[in-house]
């Protein structure tokens, strides 16, 4: 079986919902499985500590979901045009997994999602792909050819999937928007079976 991690943050629940339609395309590939994990939030306050299972939503990841997976599929939302404090303190984390190369030559791929169309997608998109290339991996994007990427009016990029949630994070994920999630999942996907297969 060919493991693909979603790993992700979400704070009012749009990451979630667009994970979900990227987990889709991901099991939509014969043979592969998609491990939703997330990260706990980063507390102001030195002493304050989170407990090791969250309430409610997918489990907390660890730097073993790293290790073991196939390929890697990275979510946060747009923070002033970057990546969220909470992922990025995960992936600060990571330098015995870099030295190890534990990520090297597998593919992944970003998403997000903001308040506003102008809102920062791209730049967090291509904020989020730096630590995965530092770590080796190999990028897949979303073509524009045989996608609805030309025709979305809402979220959508050449450099991952999106979403336009609105000011009061109260838009659904739009049919294209859930569409392009999905050609993520299963681009990702098929570079990770095809991948595992063989070494670079």
């Amino acid at each position: 079986m060919t493991t693909v991690l979603i790993l992700y943050y979400t704070r009012h629940g749009s990451i979630s919902e667009l994970a979900k339609h990227i987990g889709r395309g991901v099991e939509s590939v014969t043979q592969c499985q998609a491990i939703m994990r997330t990260v706990p939030t980063v507390s102001t306050v030195c002493e304050a500590t989170a407990s090791a299972i969250p309430t409610s939503g997918d489990i907390y990841a660890t730097t073993d979901d790293l290790e073991n997976c196939d390929g890697l599929i990275l979510g946060s939302p747009t923070r002033f045009g970057s990546i969220a404090s909470p992922l990025k303190y995960f992936f600060d984390q990571t330098a015995p997994q870099w030295l190890s190369g534990t990520l090297a030559d597998k593919p992944a791929g970003v998403f997000t999602s903001s308040s506003s169309m102008h809102g920062g997608q791209e730049s967090t998109l291509l904020a989020m792909m730096l630590p995965l290339i530092h770590h080796g991996m190999v990028m897949v994007g979303i073509p524009y050819s045989g996608t609805p990427l030309a025709q979305t009016q809402s979220g959508g990029s050449p450099y991952g999937a999106s979403h336009v949630a609105g000011g009061d994070n109260a838009n659904p994920v739009s049919k294209e928007e859930q569409a392009l999630a999905e050609i993520l999942g299963r681009r990702v996907a098929n570079c990770a079976a095809a991948l595992s297969k063989c070494k670079l």
